[in-house]
Formats: structure tokens, C-alpha cells, sequence
């Protein structure tokens, strides 16, 4: 028969193993089992640079998920996908977030992931365009309902004309450079990723106006299937990625070159990444730019929502951000 004193040492030593294990159980969101699916649809590689860290150093599983990421040809596909149901979350751009919420969509903005403002119209030298002025009654190829586009309407409006100053092709982001080479617009705005293809077809034909007036936010949005509890975890994985690119930029762009599969070329991710401002925040600065871009959408689109920003801050949604970085957000 054991003695009370061994009795009582026994329960101790049972406790303590419980309480061990406990803890241990508890020690990272994934230990112990698998990671919880969770389906991102992104689109620019550059903005969306965070995701392909996290995809590519495995960081989803330390935060409790099994991250499957899809790349479209554009914010807006990437959008659609959210809003269709075959992805929880996604990587898009500001216009097509704001047009998404006009029409009524539930959606919820949790981040805005990175910035960029080096925009180019691309031209041929036998066009004449020296000038945003030189682009009234031409023809100009732009893919409609992106970011893109938006930037076509700040080009313009630097100018004082408007879309109804021109003739507005609605070609893929891939199509513009053939479009020019064929003379079949006179200009075009597409992804910075196509900026080279461009320059290296045309070749002694190539021109180019520069525009900074307008900054792309790359945003990361929830849908009607993705919880707060999967934004969060997504977002302490995209956090970890952003502070590798500030540790390690040369290895990020690495990194996304590889994730990219050939779609992009070494020349233009080094060139390029270095000029997207990273760090996920929800500030200011974000309702008040898409309240600017939301009276534009209404106005050229005719979408029924409200361009308010009291409306638009309603699709804001800071409490995953929040919980990860209290800091980042400094909404009022």
C-alpha cells in the first residue's frame, strides 16, 4: 500500500505531465495537427510579394494553415474568385475592391498589403504623344475594371481630359503590346510587367510617358467564406514575409522569380520590387483614396452603391490586422 506522502507525490507528477502536454498542445497554432485549408487568389506577383515569401518558405504552417495560392491574370479575376466562392481570400487591387463594393458584394478590406506608383503610358514615337494632352480623340488600350485603368483616368485628368476625351479599348493586360505594334491604338496603360515586352517589340519605335500621380494599394480581402480567425492567421504568416523582404530583399526577389513559374524575368523584378512600399496598415490614407476612386467608378460605370466614405469604411474590416499588429492600424 503506498504510503500518503507517495500518494501525493504520485498525483503531483500526474498533474504536471497534464499540464505539460497541455502546453505543449498549445505551443504554435499547427503543432499537433494538420494546418486548417485556406484558398488565396492573388494577382500582381510584385504587390502581392508577401504571399509568394510566405508560399515559398513554408511560413502558413507556424500560424495553423495549409495556404493554396492561385495567381490570375488580374485583380479583378483574383476578385472574382473571392466572390465566387473558390477563394476564402484574396490579393487584389484597390479599383476592384471599390467596384466589388459599389455593386453590393460582400467583401471585407483587411489589410492594405503594399503601394506603387510608377505608372507608365505606353506610345510609339510615330504617334507624336509627348504630352497627356496629345491623348485626346486617340485610341488607347487599357484593361477595364483594374487598377489600370483608374490610372489611365489620373493621366487624363492631369491633362484636364476626361475617357469621353478618348477612344477606350478594353484589351488584356498581355494584349497591349501587340495592339501597338499592330497600330491598332495609339497608346495603352498595362501592368509594369509588360513594360520590357513593349519596349523590346517596338524597339526604335518605343515610347513612354512616366506618371506618378497615382499610388496602387494592394489589398488583401476577405469573402463571405473566410473567417476572422483564417485573416488573421494569414496575416501573422504575411507579417513574418514582409519583415524577410526588409531583412533580405535580394533573397525575396528570388523568391518571387521562382514562385512566378516564368511569368516574370529576372530584369524586371529587380528593377521593379525595390519600388513597391511594403508593411500591411489600414491608415487614413486608404478610405480616403478609395472614396476618390469610388465617385470615379460611379461616374464612368454607373455602379448604384454609395461613394460616401462613411459606406466605404463599413467594408473595413481592421480586427485581424488588429490582432496581429495593433500598431498598423490607425483608422479614425
Amino acid at each position: 500500500m503506498l504510503r500518503p506522502r507517495a500518494v501525493a507525490a504520485l498525483l503531483t507528477a500526474a498533474l504536471l505531465c497534464a499540464l505539460t502536454s497541455a502546453c505543449a498542445g498549445a505551443s504554435g497554432p499547427a503543432a499537433g495537427r494538420a494546418g486548417a485549408p485556406v484558398s488565396l487568389a492573388a494577382s500582381d506577383h510584385l504587390g502581392g510579394a508577401p504571399v509568394y515569401v510566405a508560399q515559398e518558405r513554408g511560413l502558413w504552417s507556424a500560424e495553423g494553415v495549409e495556404a493554396t495560392v492561385t495567381t490570375r491574370p488580374s485583380g479583378r479575376d483574383a476578385l472574382n474568385a473571392v466572390l465566387g466562392g473558390q477563394a476564402q481570400l484574396g490579393v487584389v487591387g484597390d479599383l476592384p475592391a471599390v467596384t466589388a463594393v459599389l455593386g453590393g458584394r460582400e467583401l471585407r478590406i483587411v489589410a492594405d498589403l503594399s503601394r506603387f506608383s510608377d505608372w507608365r503610358l505606353l506610345t510609339r514615337t510615330d504617334r507624336h504623344i509627348t504630352g497627356f494632352a496629345a491623348l485626346k480623340g486617340r485610341k488607347v488600350g487599357v484593361p477595364q475594371g483594374t487598377n489600370v485603368e483608374y490610372a489611365l483616368s489620373r493621366m487624363l485628368a492631369s491633362a484636364q481630359l476626361t475617357s469621353a476625351d478618348v477612344t477606350v479599348v478594353n484589351l488584356a493586360p498581355n494584349q497591349i503590346t501587340s495592339a501597338l505594334a499592330r497600330g491598332d491604338i495609339d497608346a495603352g496603360v498595362t501592368f509594369p510587367s509588360f513594360y520590357d515586352a513593349a519596349r523590346t517589340t517596338l524597339g526604335d519605335r518605343y515610347a513612354e510617358l512616366p506618371f506618378t500621380g497615382y499610388t496602387a494599394r494592394t489589398l488583401l480581402v476577405a469573402g463571405p467564406k473566410a473567417t476572422d480567425e483564417t485573416a488573421t492567421a494569414v496575416l501573422r504568416a504575411l507579417l513574418k514575409a514582409q519583415r524577410e523582404i526588409a531583412t533580405d530583399p535580394a533573397a525575396a526577389r528570388k523568391t518571387v522569380l521562382a514562385q512566378s513559374k516564368g511569368a516574370l524575368q529576372t530584369g524586371y523584378v529587380d528593377a521593379f520590387q525595390p519600388r513597391y512600399d511594403y508593411g500591411a496598415t489600414l491608415s487614413p490614407e486608404l478610405p480616403a483614396q478609395l472614396e476618390q476612386e469610388a465617385g470615379w467608378a460611379k461616374a464612368a460605370q454607373s455602379l448604384p452603391g454609395s461613394a460616401d466614405r462613411a459606406a466605404l469604411l463599413r467594408h473595413l474590416h481592421p480586427a485581424p490586422l488588429a490582432a496581429v499588429d495593433p500598431a498598423a492600424v490607425t483608422l479614425r
